[in-house]
């Protein structure tokens, strides 16, 4: 990808027999077989889950045997115990796939002579059961194996290393309570690992429109096409964005202009395309995966959060800075598959920055600074907004960046202020109509613009909030909250939220629109606030 001399290099995954069951297990046995990738999976198989066999977590507890048949894969099965068999495998696999000739399993068995943690006592295994795998204990064969070592030195001299670094470790001392909250973000240090793909960059903060009005799937389009070509870093992927051009043709006639090495398609395998593109960032790629709707990130959940934490959990040793695309959000009619919005889980997810553009001109300057950033960016393009004619807007130039956490003022007035994003700020536009209103289109939800609105609720006295997402725990109440904590003896009204009820959306148009908040219940709102 970045023209460097690959020297054999390989990825190498390691496991127990438990982790063979998991999603993320199939989701990267399945990249790697059909992409043919070098990549070895390494399955240390001792036969329990902490307590649960084998055989619950595979069909007759061996995976090497399931999977013989596996299109793509080669199989390297034998015992752990044995020294000689052992190393014979494993340079055989690490052979097979330093060669490109494909991905390779190695399952050899162990036994489990301890419990999985201090805790565990073991008290679920037979005394049988337990005499059996002694009497596999590895270590007597690698002394058999190896007799002219002097074995009681090298027990000496490790037993005094790990005192030695027992000791080291004890006397480092906690870190910093003060600094606790330090690298859930990038703070200006570079990580050690991972990211630094993006094209540095000056944040230009004002729009230089030229052209004709475009609509936000061309604006968002156009925007990933000028990185692509800029930037070599750049990948796009995810279900259907390659020749088809996306389900929401965002990325039509990308795949065409940048072949497959740069935008490709993968399999139906959330788990997979985010971990995928966390790997590719700890790389030094710039990946931009798509989650073809928003509801389907639910299988990814594991992978994005710990992608968030990851910055923080190493104390900015490594970080995955990529830009996960997420349409999403109601269109034409809805369902609880692919209309939901959630953007609050998102919002909850330490170290994730959050863009909700309601226009073509605000999304091209997100999409950019998220490109060009180095922190996990979930981009959401709502879907009614890709082609809806209040979202066009002119090109606003090609090095247009907007920073996250600035609002922007739709309208302005005295009376009340307005808070919304996404798909909303049209509909409240419309509800404001000839009432003095400060109507403040958030753009980004983490980080979102507090000073913006505390200014204006505490010059309006009155706070109205609107989104899409459902009433209990959307993230209207953090605003609410936050403006009873800050504004609360400014305020002539009481804060008031029009939200979609606790609700799944509803698949006819009818009952959505009756769902949604409409101009209507908006504008109701606003009189009644207004006349407090």
């Amino acid at each position: 990808m970045l023209g460097e001399t690959a020297r054999g290099s390989i990825g190498v995954v390691l496991g127990g027999d438990a982790s063979c069951a998991t999603g993320g297990f199939w989701a990267a046995l399945t990249i790697a077989t059909t992409q043919s990738l070098p990549m070895l999976f390494y399955i240390e198989d001792n036969g329990y889950g902490i307590s649960v066999p084998s055989s619950y977590q595979t069909p007759g507890g061996d995976i090497a045997a399931n999977l013989s048949g596996f299109s793509g894969l080669t199989i390297f099965a034998g015992d752990g115990t044995d020294p000689v068999e052992a190393a014979r495998l494993i340079g055989e696999a690490v052979g097979h796939v330093r060669g490109r000739k494909g991905p390779a399993l190695v399952r050899l068995t162990v036994p489990r002579l301890e419990g999985h943690s201090f805790q565990d006592t073991q008290t679920y295994k037979s005394d049988a059961t337990v005499e059996a795998e002694w009497a596999r204990d590895p270590l007597p064969k690698l002394k058999a194996f190896a007799s002219d070592l002097d074995w009681d030195g090298l027990e000496a001299e490790v037993a005094a290393e790990v005192e030695a670094a027992r000791e080291e470790a004890e006397a480092r001392g906690i870190s910093s309570p003060e600094r606790v909250t330090a690298n859930v973000f990038f703070e200006g240090e570079y990580q050690q690992v991972g990211g630094r793909a993006g094209l540095d960059t000056a944040s230009a903060g004002e729009a230089a429109p030229e052209g004709q009005r475009i609509n936000m799937v061309t604006a968002i389009r156009r925007t990933l096409d000028q990185e692509l070509a800029a930037n070599p870093r750049v990948l796009v992927f995810g279900e259907d964005v390659g020749p088809k051009g996306g389900v929401h043709a965002v990325t039509l006639g990308l795949h065409d202009k940048y072949r497959h090495d740069r935008v490709f398609d993968t399999s139906l395998n959330e788990e997979g395309i985010i971990g995928r593109a966390v790997g590719m960032a700890l790389a030094g790629l710039m990946p931009v995966p798509e989650i073809q709707f928003r509801k389907y990130a639910e299988p990814a959940t594991e992978q994005i959060n710990d992608c968030g934490t990851m910055r923080w959990r190493t104390h900015n040793r490594f970080a995955a800075p990529l830009v996960l695309r997420v349409p999403g959000g109601f269109f034409k009619c809805g369902d609880p598959w692919h209309s939901q919005t959630n953007e609050v889980q998102f919002v909850h997810s330490p170290g994730w920055l959050v863009a909700v553009p309601s226009n073509a001109e605000d999304a091209v300057g997100l999409l950019r600074a998220s490109l060009r950033g180095n922190d996990p960016v979930l981009f959401f393009e709502h879907r009614a907004m890709l082609d809806d004619a209040w979202a066009r807007r002119p090109w606003p130039g090609d090095d247009y960046v907007l920073a996250f956490g600035r609002a922007k003022k739709v309208r302005e007035g005295d009376s009340i202020t307005i808070v919304t994003w996404g798909a909303m700020v049209p509909r409240c536009e419309a509800a404001a109509a000839g009432v003095s209103a400060d109507l403040i289109d958030l753009r980004t939800l983490m980080p979102w613009d507090r000073e913006m609105v505390l200014d204006s609720v505490r010059r309006t006295r009155r706070c109205l909030i609107v989104h899409e997402d459902l009433r209990t725990g959307g993230f209207g109440a953090e605003i609410a909250a936050v403006v009873a904590d800050e504004a609360f003896l400014d305020l002539d009204a009481p804060i008031a939220r029009v939200t979609m009820p606790d609700i799944p959306s509803p698949h006819h148009p009818t009952l959505m629109e009756a769902a949604l908040p409409s101009v209507e219940r908006i504008r109701a709102e606003i009189d009644r606030l207004v006349g407090f």
